[in-house]
């Protein structure tokens, strides 16, 4: 890319100023970088002339384009904000002040300088113990900065939408030059891509960019499940060209014997969405649905289901794989028809049917707005989203805490969507997973804080219900009175959305301190008690947790800015390193047999045991790449493995760390009922808790049950006791003294 080239692929609606003015930036930003080079050695200029040249392509207004050639002069060079203003005026100068203020940390283009100079430590210098603490200081800032910057981004989205056009451009090629960095920084960069950015890509709608940072991303974190279904595409790359042609031929054909006239084209196949679909439907490669997709793009919207019409009349259409996005758009307001038959050769083939203006829009999604004012047309649209951006973010400015407001964005922005009803028929957009808290909170502040019970589809329901599509809600609600401190315990489950949390917090905020002064000691006091912790240094406790006293630590539990969780999650990071709180009172530790392996080099990837050798916990081992089962564990000495030619696909591994456990006792105390047992038991599963021994005893209809389990730390203690106290009519769940 040259600025001769990006001048030419200019949209024509530029005026010859625009041009000037885009080539000065960059002739000003070549003299701001000039010397700086890129990991890779190219001349840092060429990445801002990459920058520009995606967001040229998204036709967006001049003024983004100048900011996109000047976005890193400010954070790398000695150029100042007020010299962009005397040069490039007001509005340039905001848009790159927005971008600097979402790149304070190291991403891709910078190095890791801000973690150890910048931040004062020298991990290589000072005893052992100084060394590994410095660099567990400097992993702690690095996240920190992190996600500080990722709190900044989104709080930046809802004042400029173009702030964040031109980031994700940045992002984008960042990460199509990624493979000059070195490993662990590409896998941490490309992880942040797929749960931060393409998600953010996806929300404003821009489905280009969307499906180019989730391939580009997967490469780098999975790259041997990236480069098994790369490697089947290409295969049949030839063959299915051959085959989507004489599919769009017939389509033709029989479209225009019904009189419509339709541009079809055959579907690119993005990687990672055929990778989503192989995990969320637990189908192999070759039955993933939209492997062989056509696009129809058609005049109108009854174009689109007269299409739909004929195409159903001459195939059989799959059942469950119809979608009706026209009549009820996705909530980044993507619109399409998608259905899925089966072709003339017995195999599936998927149909999308659309406008040009919703093809557009899917597309290019908010960014299609520049392109519609070139035409002199309104787009509603831009408005309707900015508007349900800033709506979905209302609670942003509640939350200080990055690592909460980023974790938040995942869940209530970022997460699949769920569309639920209210009593009079009114559709509510919610994150997935929501609760009927989560709902009342959504519909009104007060509705939620008086919430008391909830009915779906007309049945009483308990508060940790999970919503579904099409569920109709109706919240029972008290005349008076405010939220349960429980809301606010993630082991119950019953709030999932930052929305919530932030409002049930700022309901607690208004209680007078004295009397969340008390609750907080007593919630405190509480949970030590149950846990049986007995030796504790509190006044640690309330220094790592970054309080200044004991009272403001109590007050921020009592309050809601701090839950019990975290509170006994730092008593478990404490205690680590000393003395484990679960040894106290307990005998010793049960030795842990693993029989978990991990294959070096390449984490999550899916392992079974080989039913040919069946290897044990200490032999040696080692791993066999399949084709879509992960890798099998063979013995090393295994026949198979020996008389194996194909010896790229074998990998090394190791068997991963035993967990150490404590046989810990604890009693639970409720009235007695049918299934009791099995709830417990369910719940222990789900944490893979070994029993040790049990105990039962009735007494007029009281049962106390005393169980031995094998437990690993103070914090799951702590969520199995809150999740069995939970039980309906279970009193109390508490620690005891063994025998």
């Amino acid at each position: 890319m040259t600025i001769q080239n990006l001048i030419k692929s200019l949209p024509d609606s530029y005026s010859a100023p625009d041009k000037d003015r885009i080539q000065k930036a960059y002739e000003f930003a070549e003299k701001a970088h000039s010397g700086q080079k890129r990991i890779s050695g190219e001349p840092y200029i060429t990445h801002c002339l990459a920058v520009a040249s995606i967001l040229a392509e998204m036709h967006v207004p001049p003024a983004v384009i100048v900011a996109g050639l000047l976005h890193d002069t400010v954070e790398d060079t000695s150029v100042s904000l007020d010299d962009l203003k005397s040069e490039f005026g007001d509005e340039v100068a905001k848009l790159v002040d927005g971008v600097t203020k979402l790149t304070n940390l190291p991403m891709v283009s910078r190095d890791d300088q801000l973690a150890s100079g910048a931040e004062g430590l020298n991990p290589l210098s000072g005893t052992d113990i100084e060394v590994e603490a410095n660099e567990i200081n400097i992993r702690s800032r690095k996240r920190d900065l992190a996600t500080e910057t990722l709190r900044k981004t989104f709080l930046a989205m809802g004042d400029d939408i173009r702030v964040v056009i031109i980031k994700l451009a940045d992002r984008l090629h960042n990460m199509r030059t990624l493979g000059a960095m070195p490993e662990a920084k590409r896998k941490r960069i490309a992880r942040e891509t797929l749960e931060i950015f393409a998600p953010l890509a996806n929300r404003l709608g821009i489905w280009q960019m969307k499906s180019e940072l989730e391939d580009l991303a997967f490469r780098y974190v999975d790259p041997v499940k990236f480069q098994e279904i790369a490697d089947k595409i290409n295969q049949e790359k030839h063959d299915r060209e051959i085959e989507i042609q004489s599919i769009e031929d017939r389509l033709q054909k029989v479209l225009e014997n019904a009189g419509i006239t339709a541009d079809i084209s055959g579907r690119r196949k993005h990687i990672y969405s055929i990778y989503r679909k192989m995990v969320e439907k637990g189908r192999a490669y070759e039955n993933v649905m939209d492997l062989r997709g056509v696009r129809l793009i058609v005049a109108d919207i009854p174009t689109c289901y007269s299409a739909l019409g004929i195409i159903h009349t001459h195939w059989r259409p799959i059942p469950q794989e119809f979608d009706d996005y026209i009549a009820a758009p996705k909530d980044n307001f993507y619109q399409s028809l998608h259905t899925a038959v089966i072709y003339d050769d017995g195999k599936p083939l998927e149909v999308q049917i659309r406008t040009p203006e919703m093809h557009q829009n899917s597309e290019l999604g908010i960014a299609a707005h520049w392109r519609y004012k070139e035409k002199g047309a309104k787009s509603d649209q831009f408005d309707q989203r900015v508007s349900w951006l800033r709506k979905m973010m209302e609670w942003r400015q509640e939350v200080e805490d990055a690592q909460e407001f980023v974790d938040g964005m995942k869940t209530d922005v970022f997460e699949d969507r769920v569309f639920i009803f209210t009593p009079h028929g009114d559709i509510i957009d919610m994150p997935a997973e929501s609760t009927p808290i989560d709902f009342a909170y959504h519909v009104h502040t007060e509705i939620g804080n008086r919430c008391r019970g909830a009915k779906v589809n007309g049945k009483l329901v308990t508060l940790d219900y999970t919503l579904k599509t099409g569920d109709r809600v109706e919240i029972l609600t008290a005349k008076q009175g405010g939220p349960s401190r429980d809301w606010l315990n993630p082991s119950l489950g019953l709030v999932r959305t930052q929305r919530a949390r932030s409002k049930i917090k700022a309901w607690f905020k208004k209680q007078d301190r004295d009397i969340n002064l008390t609750q907080g000691k007593q919630l405190f006091e509480r949970e030590i008690h149950r846990l049986g912790i007995t030796s504790l240094s509190l006044d640690e406790l309330v220094n790592a947790l970054e309080y200044k006293t004991i009272d403001d630590f109590y007050e921020a539990l009592g309050n809601g800015d701090l839950t019990i969780g975290r509170v006994v999650n730092k008593i478990s990071e404490i205690q680590k390193e000393k003395e484990p709180l679960l040894e106290i009172r307990t005998t010793d530790a049960k030795p842990a047999i693993t029989t978990e392996v991990s294959v070096l080099g390449l984490k999550g990837l899916l392992t079974t045991f080989a039913k040919c050798c069946n290897p044990a916990p200490g032999d040696d081992i080692v791993g066999y790449i399949t084709r879509g089962r992960g890798a099998t564990i063979h013995r090393r000495d295994c026949p198979n493995i020996l008389r194996m030619n194909d010896h790229e696909r074998i990998v090394k591994v190791v068997w991963g760390e035993a967990q150490k456990t404590f046989p810990i006792n604890i009693e639970i105390k409720a009235y007695d009922r049918q299934g009791l047992m099995g709830d417990i038991s369910t719940i222990l599963s789900l944490e893979s808790i070994n029993v040790m021994d049990i105990h039962l005893k009735v007494t007029h209809n009281l049962a106390t049950i005393t169980l031995i389990l094998e437990i690993r730390d103070i914090a799951q203690l702590s969520r199995v006791l809150t999740r069995i106290e939970n039980l309906p009519n279970v009193m109390e769940a508490h620690r005891i003294k063994p025998g």
